[in-house]
């Protein structure tokens, strides 16, 4: 890109410039007019930055020193009821955790129970403020921290529990703890001017519009472990120091992220992915070979925007894909809106498309719109493919458009839908995020869909998981977590204050009255009074017969004693107290999504904790 493709006048002078409320309007029409001709120029700039590196370095030196003059970082505050979303220290090395009240059970399944979230590097998220305006990260963003707890059995079958964490350590990751300061300008909301001049120079600087967080989710392919974000590809993850590895390279087969929970194609040990882009293709499918080492199969959807689709589904035959109306788009922000949207009145789909197929392919469905994050699970059932998710009506993400009061608008949208009276509130279910389980029913031959709600309103629901053999295959039980409207509302973010298992082959007791028809049975665990969950799975007993012989293991904290354990709950006896509860020497923040991954560890224990000689 030619260095004079967008000038600026700037004064020097002893304060940072900024612009005056009578020239804003007509100068983010001038700077929303210089940045149309150049939208591809910054998403190819990586490309084309073929000069001498002499000329490089001190071209990339002027453009750091005026980012450092112009643009100020500034901490975006937590209030006391969002504590626990505060970041830790990373602490690497292991500790024996002895503090456990119950026992383990004997048939527990040894091996690593881990979960991402944001844990943001210099203590809180950024925004950043310029003669551009400002802009801001959103509540996702946050570089990713895992945090796992090793189950250890010796000989005599006594468990041995080892906590530690440790950072996702990205190549962003790493520029920033170089230079020990926010390098990477916030460019996902705020005025367009400043969310386009932080694509720019974030570009100029660092060949990427953002960093890289990989902070969403960890799954495991070919026996390893990789930490995940939509906007980077997998990282892989020693599971016993959690030391980060190598990205998952497929070389040019594969040159775009993955979306953060891909798939194993049920009978065969391939993983199906997707990767989404600002830029077309704006989604495309593929099929990973069983080793992790070769793309089988690649298609471009054919889309016409570009979606975030957080989520796909896989079935014996097909891939699942949700098209909703939660929409990313350079040249919205460059007419003065959002970079990131979600349309109430967009259309909705779901596409089905056999598992090698391609964009002509593909069966679309047209469903309500909605917002989707989650799915339980995908299945063939006769002719029809089911899918199962937590529905919504509205999107958390991105949170409200600019000018709104943040904190009001999250407080407002997390709201329970039916008053502690009992009655369904006077707003209308769109007007709240309010995800529950919702069944769509799709036949390929005939184009029919069937939707449904699968349980009422008095819990909203979301972060489902299943046991994983049945990935693809009809399954009978499914879990999530609960949200604690009242609290949540109260503190402008999402917390999870109990467990559901849902009976996906059971009605519920109540579904002979009317508007109650067809919902399904589901029992609660509820924790005690402010406490909230993260991270929770499913983990399978070693010699498991039945699909819910196993627990259901999460990461809890309470913020009256600003404690952290991990429960275990047996998932035959789901409304029983937890099995165990391990008191965590250590605060683990709330976060998003966990896995539980078998592995044998008595060998390894010394690699876990160094300095040890338990066995």
């Amino acid at each position: 890109m030619a260095s004079s493709c967008l000038l600026f006048h700037v004064h020097c002078s002893a304060q940072k410039p900024s612009l005056s409320s009578t020239n804003l309007g007509h100068f983010k029409s001038t700077l929303s007019s210089a940045f149309k001709p150049f939208l591809k120029e910054i998403q190819q700039l990586p490309l084309r930055m073929d000069v001498p590196v002499g000329v490089k370095n001190t071209s990339l030196k002027l453009v750091d020193a005026f980012v450092d003059f112009v643009f100020e970082f500034v901490d975006q505050p937590l209030l006391p009821s969002q504590s626990n979303f505060a970041p830790v220290d990373e602490s690497k090395e292991g500790v024996q955790v002895t503090d456990i009240e119950g026992e383990i059970p004997d048939d527990f399944a040894e091996g690593v129970y881990i979960r991402n979230g944001s844990n943001p590097i210099f203590g809180a998220l950024t925004s950043a403020s310029s003669m551009f305006g400002s802009s801001s990260n959103i509540w996702v963003e946050g570089e990713g921290m895992l945090h796992a707890v090793y189950f250890c059995k010796g000989l005599d079958g006594s468990w041995t529990v080892v906590y530690k964490n440790r950072y996702v350590e990205t190549d962003t990751f790493k520029l920033e703890k170089q230079r020990n300061k926010p390098l990477f300008l916030p460019a996902l909301e705020g005025d367009s001017p400043a969310v386009l001049s932080a694509c720019l120079f974030n570009m100029l600087r660092f060949g990427k519009v953002s960093k890289d967080v990989s902070n969403t989710s960890v799954f495991e392919h070919a026996g390893k472990m990789y930490s995940i974000a939509e906007n980077g590809v997998p990282r892989e993850i020693n599971i016993l120091s959690l030391q980060t590895l190598n990205d998952w390279d497929l070389k040019e087969a594969w040159n775009r992220p993955f979306c953060s929970h891909p798939k194993k194609a049920p009978g065969s040990g391939k993983l199906v992915i997707m990767g989404i882009d600002a830029t077309k293709p704006f989604a495309e499918f593929g099929v990973i070979s069983e080793d992790g080492k070769k793309l089988l199969h690649r298609a471009d959807l054919k889309l016409d925007r570009c979606i975030l689709c957080h989520e796909i589904g896989v079935t014996q035959r097909y891939n699942v894909f949700m098209d909703h109306p939660l929409l990313f788009g350079l040249k919205r922000v460059v007419g003065g809106g959002s970079l990131i949207k979600y349309d109430k009145e967009g259309d909705a789909r779901i596409g089905i498309m056999p598992r090698y197929g391609d964009a002509d392919s593909i069966r679309w469905f047209k469903v309500k719109p909605n917002c989707t994050f989650h799915l339980f699970n995908c299945f063939e059932d006769g002719d029809e493919v089911v899918v199962w998710g937590c529905r919504a009506l509205d999107s958390i993400i991105p949170g409200p458009e600019k000018g709104k009061n943040k904190f009001d608008w999250f407080s407002r949208k997390l709201r329970p839908l039916k008053s502690s009276e009992g009655s369904i509130g006077e707003v209308s279910e769109d007007q709240f995020v309010f995800p529950r389980p919702y069944e769509w029913r799709m036949n390929p031959q005939t184009g029919d869909v069937k939707e449904r709600n699968l349980t009422g309103s008095e819990f909203a629901m979301d972060f489902p998981f299943i046991n994983e053999a049945f990935i693809g295959l009809q399954n009978n039980y499914g879990y999530c977590q609960v949200r604690d409207s009242i609290a949540s509302s109260a503190s402008g973010v999402a917390k999870y204050g109990g467990l559901a298992k849902l009976y996906f082959g059971e009605q519920s007791p109540e579904s002979y009255l009317r508007e109650n028809q067809g919902l399904k049975k589901v029992e609660y665990h509820m924790f005690e009074k402010n406490t909230f969950c993260s991270g929770a799975a499913f983990v399978p007993k070693d010699k498991a017969v039945e699909e819910d012989d196993g627990w259901v293991i999460t990461f809890v904290h309470n913020e009256d004693s600003n404690t952290s354990q991990v429960l275990i709950i047996e998932a035959k006896s789901f409304t029983s107290k937890p099995v165990a509860k391990i008191t965590l020497p250590y605060r683990v923040p709330y976060g998003f999504h966990g896995a539980f991954m078998p592995i044998p560890l008595r060998n390894e224990i010394s690699t876990i904790i160094p300095s040890s000689s338990i066995f």
